[in-house]
């Protein structure tokens, strides 16, 4: 298990990554069918006559498996990942047989003024497909703990 990184430990440029997870049609299916059930997340038929030409996952169960893979990866911060919201681009859809991995750059940090145990961290939380093409982009604000004995 990856050691847990706090506020002092998390640089500007540094990276982290996960390993990759595939998706098949009946998790893009199970998804869609209780959360986001349009014909083009449901069914292979009806989505090749979408403008997705063919079964693509919800853009929110993009969103769930990359913060599933954001969780498996070698960016522990303590006290979680605790976000206070950030764009989310959704930049190609996703298929049956993706191979999806994140990467994760820190782009800002600097102390909370308001929560002086806290740090806010912003970051860059990039979805790929199995050959390297972006699927979704994530920039949230974290906050992040800092070292107990740096507060």
């Amino acid at each position: 298990m990856t050691e847990l990184r706090y506020f002092e430990d998390l640089q500007v440029g540094r990276r982290f990554a996960s390993a990759p997870r595939v998706v098949d049609a009946a998790a893009i299916k199970s998804f869609a069918a209780e959360f986001d059930p349009q014909s083009f997340h449901l069914d292979e038929d009806q989505a090749r006559h979408s403008v997705f030409d063919g079964l693509a996952a919800s853009g929110w169960h993009t969103a769930a498996l990359s913060m599933r893979l954001c969780l498996a990866s070698d960016f522990r911060p303590a006290g979680g990942i605790l976000g206070t919201g950030g764009e989310l681009i959704w930049s190609k859809p996703v298929r049956p047989g993706d191979a999806l991995r994140v990467e994760i750059e820190i782009i800002e940090t600097r102390p909370s003024r308001s929560r002086p145990e806290q740090g806010v961290v912003k970051v860059r939380i990039t979805t790929l497909n199995q050959h390297g093409e972006t699927v979704q982009t994530f920039s949230p604000t974290l906050l992040v703990d800092r070292r107990p004995d740096q507060r």
